[in-house]
């Protein structure tokens, strides 16, 4: 018989693996690293494979890859000679960590990438017809804008990295109260 308890912990796990789009992993993966969160202790690959279904290999595999990213950890118990495994479990800490993998994993290179296609197209300048000339303006206008909306949204990402945990309450408190001021005009 499943308990209130169990499935609270199965919708929770669902749920959070289907936010893993969102922070740029996979279903599985995220499903792991929610049974890790509110598992009260560290579990080990064959627990974590009963309570998910899933095989060994999917299971070693994402346990990895969460480790890489730093949201989970390994931990040893005295006298055992499986490897358990843990999840961060504060929040913060968990928001820090995903953010700066998935900038370092997905913004950074596609800022880097467009700033290379820029140079290339302004060093072959020289060699366009009128008519490419013409294309590759617009061109670099279109990759202007991105490069500078991805540069702000990573200015903002490293802001609210800066601003810490204290930081971001007062800016949702800040935020909040400008919200009501907007309802009021």
């Amino acid at each position: 018989m499943h308990t209130a308890l169990d499935k609270s912990k199965a919708l929770f796990i669902r749920r959070w693996g289907e936010l893993s789009g969102y922070w740029g992993i996979n279903r599985t993966m995220a499903e792991l690293h929610a049974l890790l969160y509110i598992s009260a202790d560290p579990l080990c690959t064959d627990d974590i494979m009963a309570a998910l279904q899933i095989s060994r290999g999917n299971t070693s595999m994402n346990l990895r890859q969460l480790v890489d990213w730093g949201l989970i950890s390994r931990v040893h118990r005295k006298g055992d000679r499986k490897e358990y495994f843990t999840a961060e479990t504060d929040v913060w800490e968990m928001f820090q960590t995903i953010v700066r993998e998935r900038r370092r994993r997905e913004v950074e290179p596609i800022i880097e990438t467009i700033e290379r296609c820029r140079k290339m197209v302004a060093e072959g300048m020289s060699q366009l017809s009128d008519e490419q000339r013409r294309e590759a303006e617009v061109y670099q206008e279109r990759l202007a804008s991105m490069d500078d909306f991805l540069s702000t949204v990573n200015s903002l990402l490293n802001m609210l990295l800066g601003l810490g945990r204290d930081g971001i309450q007062q800016l949702r408190t800040m935020l909040e109260v400008a919200g009501h001021g907007a309802d009021r005009a």
